[in-house]
């Protein structure tokens, strides 16, 4: 992903007064495997935090109005009321620690850690997958990252290390990584496909963390990338669909957005 000279990050938080008791402990009946410690803080009064955190995806890059168009801006749209969704991405952000942005020294990883999420979305690979000569557009300069892969499972077992040390009841979803179309910077669909998701599909079951797969979900959609790698706001709301039955078993209500 295109990255700008300095580091970025921004989020928006998404804190909804919360309703009468009933209405809390029903929004509980949505979330799926929500430990009890973290059903009763919500049920006693509290938000159930989610952070999202991921790359230039999930911060929204190319999205004009990324504020109310990102993910997880309209993940906690979806959520409504009684949910904390807060926006953790990073522009250009590795899960490699040896990467060119590694996302553990963004500011937005101490951030996520301080916020202490009940629940985690993870999105990390894509720019982790970069190489140079793999057939994607403007190619030829990019940063080899994937030179590293061998530390991309342990590096992301570490990541949810830290997350379940900030709050040891937290619940993680490692997402396989959206499609590209065909790709570019020394990204490509073909890496993706055949090398990064397996390495979630294991971290996934060494860490037994949730799976969500955005990749299914944008196959085929060319459409919805306009520069080939990150989501129109269209996608953006088919991710965030995807994210929600994840985390609340239940279909995008009928009146969404």
């Amino acid at each position: 992903m295109k990255e700008t000279s300095s580091a970025t990050f921004s989020h928006r938080k998404f804190i909804f007064s919360l309703p009468v008791a009933f209405g809390i402990l029903t929004s509980l009946v949505w979330v799926t495997d929500l430990p009890a410690g973290q059903a009763a803080e919500a049920a006693g009064g509290k938000a159930i935090r989610v952070a999202c955190v991921g790359d230039s995806i999930t911060y929204g890059a190319g999205i004009k109005d990324r504020q109310h168009d990102s993910y997880p801006v309209v993940l906690g749209e979806l959520l409504g009321t009684g949910w904390n969704v807060q926006n953790f991405g990073v522009r250009g952000a590795t899960l490699l620690k040896k990467g060119d942005r590694p996302y553990f020294k963004q500011k937005a990883h101490a951030e996520a850690l301080n916020f202490a999420p009940h629940i985690v979305v993870i999105m990390l690979g894509t720019n982790d997958s970069k190489h140079r000569g793999d057939g994607s557009l403007e190619s030829g300069q990019a940063i080899d990252n994937w030179q590293y892969k061998t530390d991309y499972v342990p590096d992301y077992e570490e990541l949810i290390s830290e997350f379940r040390k900030a709050n040891p009841q937290v619940k993680v979803y490692v997402c396989l990584p959206t499609p590209c179309f065909p790709g570019r910077w020394g990204i490509n669909n073909k890496t993706i496909h055949d090398e990064i998701i397996p390495m979630v599909r294991q971290v996934a079951q060494d860490s037994k963390a949730g799976i969500i797969d955005l990749n299914t979900a944008l196959t085929g959609k060319k459409n919805l990338f306009p520069d080939t790698m990150h989501p129109n706001p269209a996608g953006a709301k088919l991710m965030a669909e995807t994210v929600y039955r994840a985390l609340t078993g239940k279909e995008v209500p009928a009146n969404a957005k």
